[in-house]
């Protein structure tokens, strides 16, 4: 059988190992050190923000941010439905609800007008949001002209959630650097991975060292361990925070190398009832993951099409379920522009298709070929 072809595999260069020796050499292996100052200082001074707290996780990039802006029991946090559950995972940790909204068709973020639709219908019901999270969906900025002075005439603070979208860019500005709070994922998948982590973005001092002192257990500064709150264990090791470095270092690299592979697969696929994933006007996408939908009339579903290069040793996926959908989230809220569910219908027919920084061109052409006969039947 033919060497297996994943989704999106973590890709090392060399440069990692080289921080890391480092780290080894000097003994920073614990929680605290250069590599994780450096990092911290690297990324926020590329995305164009003040601050950048390194954390084990985007999930709790989110969770850290909700809790500065205060959010509590019975309040409400607006999310798109589509998107990875770990984008509102941490409403629920805080007591509050999440409010969902459906998505555009073209970049597949959170829809402005089913976002406006939403708002005036809680604001008229006492209910608006205490937050909104903006998700960058596979690597595509959302429309961000539309949504931050939606949210800001409402008053609402604004999350954005680029765990996927690191190095893209809405109308030339990087993604992490929009709202009170910007949010990256390290990943194993990701673009850049440090095995597991992420970090919170924010040009807002107090928010950086309230997350900070929150991530460290909220220890209290004190000649000895003292705490008044309940903090939380999220830092990121300096190890993966070298990891992480090494990888930043080829940023660009990955970015062209994945946006080929985009472009491959739309050329490739012109003319077959399969449409690559819409490039949103005034965004450079990251091309995270490439992602298709098929027609309704293609004759293959994305289920079938995904078993048929899983028996080639080929790793593909659906795209996200909707929150809407899932059964955690049965009977909350959930807003469209009121001309059908655009997400439903993308989760219905999406196809995510392997994007790996390391994929050659070689095992691209495998897995176009073997897509090609399974839609055409020749």
């Amino acid at each position: 059988m033919d060497e297996r072809i994943y989704l999106s595999p973590p890709y090392l260069t060399g440069a990692e190992e080289k921080h890391v020796k480092n780290a080894f050499a000097q003994n920073w292996i614990a929680p605290m050190g250069p590599d994780i100052k450096a990092l911290e200082a690297e990324i926020s001074n590329s995305v164009g923000v003040k601050h950048a707290v390194a954390l084990c996780s985007g999930t709790a990039a989110i969770h850290l941010s909700l809790l500065y802006l205060g959010i509590s029991p019975g309040d409400t946090v607006l999310c798109p439905s589509f998107t990875f559950i770990g984008s509102c995972n941490p409403v629920h940790y805080l007591g509050a609800e999440p409010v969902f909204v459906d998505s555009e068709q073209t970049g597949y973020g959170m829809c402005p007008k089913a976002a406006k639709r939403a708002l005036s219908e809680l604001d008229k019901r006492g209910r608006l949001p205490k937050a909104a999270v903006i998700v960058d969906l596979y690597g595509h900025p959302a429309n961000m002209g539309a949504l931050l002075p939606l949210f800001e005439s409402y008053g609402i603070p604004v999350i954005e959630d680029a765990a996927e979208a690191l190095g893209a860019r809405y109308k030339g500005k990087m993604c992490g650097a929009f709202g009170a709070a910007a949010i990256l994922s390290f990943n194993g998948n990701k673009i850049i991975t440090s095995s597991g982590g992420g970090m919170l973005l924010t040009n807002d001092t107090a928010m950086a060292e309230k997350a900070l002192y929150y991530a460290t257990q909220a220890r209290r500064n004190a000649p000895y361990y003292q705490h008044t709150e309940v903090g939380f264990n999220y830092r990121l090791s300096n190890i993966s925070a070298a990891i992480a470095r090494g990888q930043f270092e080829t940023l660009a690299h990955r970015i062209a190398v994945r946006r080929e592979h985009y472009n491959a697969y739309a050329a490739e696929f012109d003319g077959l009832p399969l449409d690559m994933m819409p490039v949103s006007p005034d965004t450079e996408p990251n091309y995270w993951l490439s992602c298709a939908v098929l027609d309704k009339n293609c004759g293959v579903s994305p289920q079938e099409l995904i078993d048929c290069l899983e028996a080639h040793n080929i790793e593909a996926r659906r795209y996200w379920k909707p929150m809407h959908l899932q059964p955690l989230h049965s009977g909350r809220d959930y807003y469209t522009a009121g001309d059908g569910d655009v997400c439903g219908r993308l989760f219905d027919s999406g196809v995510c298709l392997p994007s790996g920084s390391g994929m050659t061109p070689a095992q691209r052409d495998r897995i176009i070929e073997i897509i090609k006969k399974k839609i055409t039947g020749i």
